[in-house]
């Protein structure tokens, strides 16, 4: 059974910092890539970034480039992924969501994703 389970979010000033993890289990045979999605109140949903389980390649949106950085520590069973993120603005307050997808297809910012977490709030205050 596979579980994905965010921690690490919370409230913090602009310019300020925070480290998402992603603890994922179950995830052996049915990962492509994992990342994390966002959400903000009346908006739609936005990937973020997202890393490949197989080279670590690594794809972002580019309203956080320069700014966010994904990584990942796997093993065969499981897999923890981070997401690092500096310089944030109120534009980031969101729910965060990590997920993981096991095709290829599937793994792209605009992508639905099969696996999904229960989310985490990240508020940045101006």
């Amino acid at each position: 059974q596979v579980h994905l389970a965010e921690s690490g979010g919370g409230s913090v000033q602009a310019g300020g910092s925070l480290r998402l993890s992603c603890a994922a289990s179950g995830l052996s045979a049915y990962r492509n890539c994992m990342g994390f999605v966002r959400q903000a109140p009346g908006k739609e949903r936005e990937g973020v970034a997202i890393i490949t389980r197989s080279g670590g390649t690594t794809t972002y949106a580019e309203f956080v480039k320069g700014r966010f950085t994904i990584s990942q520590n796997i093993s065969r069973d499981n897999a923890m992924v981070y997401l690092q993120m500096n310089n944030l603005n109120a534009e980031d307050t969101a729910m965060y969501r990590c997920v993981a997808d096991p095709t290829p297809a599937g793994c792209n910012l605009r992508g639905d994703f099969l696996f999904k977490g229960q989310g985490i709030q990240v508020f940045v205050s101006s």
